[in-house]
């Protein structure tokens, strides 16, 4: 009977947020502007970095990505949850939901890597200050961030092509808003273990690996740091690590919240409530984070700020 399933023929029902339809209108303009003022807020950092000459520097290459990413794992899943808030509730095929999947999966890795990358940068910067300029060059930077993508993309086709594999069957419906591993594998009528393993193994690979590279680059930073006898020049040099550890615990404190729940007999509810940090949240605070803790991109803003004003007078 399973093989018989054509299951790229089902849709899988998604509940989204039946449990606050009185307030799905709120909700729904309160997400909206969230998307609205992540991708403006991202793609401002990107202009700004990309037609700013003071911004040519690899930290800033690296945030142009980490935008593109943030930019990328929003559109993937806000706009979805959009239509089920307004619909309470919403179909979406099996093909079209391990899609959303493998993009979702696809910018999450890649931003993992990102800030792995991005930790380096800073490692080199404040431990190797002479030498870092010839070594994160262009040609490096360019490199890392093909890496990183490359890898992303590669790496997500894995789990979903096994994903894909799955036969699906049953009452198709889900309390959840978006595609993600956990309704996926809660839907399947298949043996999972294969799959929940080679993702486990993944997840290691992408998250925990980076992590263990990112705090080992900030003892070594944080050791040079306190070798450094001026107070003055220590919180400069602190500052420009700043955004970036801000950054790492928003979004790794996301996903160690969603796939290390100690509460198993609830965890896809827990799970569900979870995922709105890490698809609306961290995205969110990014362009924020980066804007206001940045004394070089708040000048360049700034400055761009003044150009437009004076044209706004000089059209009056």
């Amino acid at each position: 009977m399973l093989k018989e399933n054509h299951t790229e023929d089902k849709d899988v029902f998604f509940l989204g947020f039946h449990h606050i339809r009185k307030h799905k209108v709120l909700l729904f303009i309160v997400f909206f502007l969230l998307y609205t003022m992540i991708l403006a807020g991202n793609l401002l950092i990107i202009v700004l970095v990309s037609t700013s000459r003071c911004l040519k520097i690899p930290m800033y290459f690296f945030l142009i990505h980490l935008s593109l990413s943030d930019i990328f794992l929003t559109t993937d899943t806000v706009p979805s949850m959009l239509h089920f808030l307004l619909k309470e509730g919403g179909n979406i095929s099996i093909a079209g939901c391990i899609t959303q999947f493998y993009f979702l999966g696809c910018s999450g890795i890649t931003e993992c890597l990102l800030l792995a990358a991005m930790s380096y940068d800073r490692y080199l910067a404040v431990c190797f200050p002479l030498h870092y300029m010839s070594i994160m060059d262009l040609r490096c930077c360019s490199h890392l961030v093909i890496c990183c993508w490359t890898l992303g993309i590669g790496l997500m086709m894995i789990t979903t092509l096994l994903v894909s594999k799955l036969q699906f069957c049953g009452p198709m419906t889900t309390d959840y808003f978006f595609c993600d591993f956990a309704p996926l594998i809660e839907l399947s009528c298949s043996d999972t273990s294969i799959v929940k393993t080679v993702n486990f193994l993944l997840a290691i690979l992408v998250t925990i690996l980076p992590f263990g590279f990112i705090v080992t680059t900030y003892i070594c930073i944080l050791l040079t740091v306190l070798e450094i006898s001026s107070n003055t020049e220590r919180k400069k040099t602190f500052s420009t690590c700043s955004s970036h550890i801000s950054t790492v615990c928003m979004y790794y404190g996301t996903l160690v919240a969603i796939y290390a729940n100690p509460f198993p007999g609830n965890s896809l509810n827990m799970k569900k409530n979870i995922s709105l940090l890490y698809a609306v949240v961290t995205p969110f605070f990014n362009p924020i984070i980066y804007s206001l803790k940045n004394q070089e991109i708040r000048t360049i803003l700034n400055v761009y700020i003044r150009k437009l004003s004076k044209r706004n007078d000089l059209c009056i």
